[in-house]
């Protein structure tokens, strides 16, 4: 039998609910909807490691943190010594190519792919100047992908300043698009495709912003929990990070949801590609993200926290034509991950597994929980996932929540108080105890969670305005120090 091709297709920041196919009341999301009706939808994978970096590690390696070295944000670190997806295929005969967003470091590191078409949204102050911007200085446009003066963290949002041909899910597509055209025929592809939207800044091309004019968009939801007494520093931390108002909540939403379609209507682009060159029926297709946005549900916006649309992610699988393993118009409700990601696409092409990853494929037999970690010491969640239970860990001020994700999907009930839910709870925690490791040991004594003391959070000013860019023209100074703050801190009293 002809061996299949595989494309892998991630976007940045989209929750497992934003999509119709989910029952969202407001997004349009029509062909992956149809694609979700062609294969399975899988509507439990979490991403481990809910931030950019360490969840992208976990997706190209097939491994958790543990293995791969960074529950932080390491922008600095470079890959560990681990066969990534992309060799591995290689390895198997496979040609292997990348387009769009990786973030790795350094940033043309090809992490086993044959080539990459680059897109690191604007970092050169890590010194290099990625594909995407050089195909805006070919068209006139050098140095303006900026230019809508929108933050790369910010919620505040505009329309897509330059012709929307120019947009990075345009340019994304298109490359990928040619990069289909021009295979080799004699061997089989392994295609990965990085969109970094829907991603702040939201900025999307008018026409699909348009789509939503005069759609009444759905207000976010907040557990009976977020205004308790003494709540974990992190906890603090996300909740006053971001201050938006109801009008300018629905003001992002409402971006937010027309970059989904952007991208949406671009995948099909893609799917017509496929179909045309003869190879969409003995292509193996999955849809996923690095991690969700909270979009101000909780009172929290972006990434990194443990609640459904920050952990949450979007998991859709289209075997080749006829494929029995995956079926089609299916919803599998079975716990899945990130770290699934490799082994169930090399499962599929027929390609043994390597020893160091720590998934298991999403087509056998179904795993017990999923273990999330992100942060260090009292900035640090810890997430148990099993069945239909969800538990989530602050080490600041040791407070547990538990949630029945089955009967209560937006969280708006703990019950890591009710007796009713003791045992479960006690057997979460253990669970949760048998994962941890390195520092997380301090949290424990006498084989119980005992914690980190707890404080109040002082914000401190957005002095970047969620993370502005300048003009890329002349390309910025090489900055390596210009890292990420999540959470910048004032001095108490302040």
């Amino acid at each position: 039998m002809t061996r299949p091709n595989v494309l892998l297709i991630t976007t940045d920041h989209w929750p497992a609910a934003v999509l119709g196919s989910a029952g969202h009341p407001v997004v349009r999301t029509p062909v992956l909807d149809e694609i979700a009706r062609a294969g399975v939808r899988f509507t439990n994978c979490y991403s481990e490691h809910p931030v950019c970096i360490p969840a992208r590690r976990t997706l190209m390696t097939g491994t958790s943190a543990r293995e791969h070295g960074d529950r932080m944000f390491n922008s600095l670190g470079e890959m560990p010594d681990l066969p990534t997806i992309a060799q591995t295929f290689r390895d198997a005969g496979y040609q292997a190519y990348a387009v769009g967003k990786t973030h790795t470091y350094p940033q043309r590191d090809r992490i086993g792919f044959d080539d990459i078409q680059l897109d690191d949204e604007g970092r050169t102050h890590f010194g290099v100047t990625d594909d995407y911007e050089i195909y805006l200085g070919d068209k006139g446009y050098l140095g303006r992908q900026f230019s809508h003066a929108i933050g790369n963290n910010g919620y505040h949002a505009t329309t897509w300043h330059l012709p929307e041909e120019a947009h990075a899910t345009n340019w994304a597509t298109d490359t990928l698009c040619r990069t289909i055209r021009r295979r080799d025929p004699t061997r089989p592809a392994f295609w990965y495709l990085g969109y970094r939207h829907p991603h702040p800044p939201l900025v999307p091309p008018r026409r699909f912003l348009d789509f939503y004019e005069g759609v009444e968009m759905d207000a976010p939801y907040k557990g009976g929990w977020c205004d308790g007494e003494d709540l974990p520093v992190m906890l603090q931390a996300f909740m006053k990070r971001y201050n938006l108002s109801s009008r300018d909540t629905a003001w992002a939403r409402r971006h937010f949801y027309a970059l989904c379609t952007h991208i949406d209507q671009q995948i099909g682009t893609i799917i017509g590609t496929l179909r045309e060159e003869g190879q969409l029926d003995n292509t193996i297709l999955m849809f996923t993200s690095d991690h969700g946005d909270s979009l101000g549900n909780h009172g929290i916006w972006a990434k990194q926290n443990y609640y459904e649309y920050s952990t949450n992610v979007p998991m859709i699988l289209m075997g080749r034509k006829g494929c029995e393993r995956t079926g089609f118009g299916r919803t599998d409700d079975r716990v899945t991950c990130l770290a699934d990601v490799m082994p169930t696409l090399l499962d599929l092409a027929g390609i043994g597994i390597p020893d160091s990853c720590t998934g298991v494929p999403m087509a056998g037999a179904p795993r017990g929980h999923v273990y999330g970690e992100y942060g260090e010491g009292e900035l640090a969640s810890r997430m148990i996932r099993s069945g239909r239970h969800k538990l989530i860990y602050y080490p600041a001020g040791n407070m547990s929540q538990l949630f029945d994700i089955a009967a209560d999907p937006d969280e708006l009930t703990d019950l890591a108080g009710a007796s009713d839910h003791a045992e479960t709870r006690a057997r979460l925690t253990g669970l949760l105890l048998s994962e941890l490791y390195g520092s997380d040991l301090d949290w424990v004594k006498d084989g119980k969670l005992v914690g980190l003391p707890n404080r109040t959070y002082h914000p401190a000013p957005n002095r970047t305005l969620g993370l502005m860019r300048g003009h890329q023209w002349p390309v910025p100074p090489v900055n390596p120090g210009g890292t990420m703050n999540f959470f910048p801190e004032s001095p108490q009293g302040t």
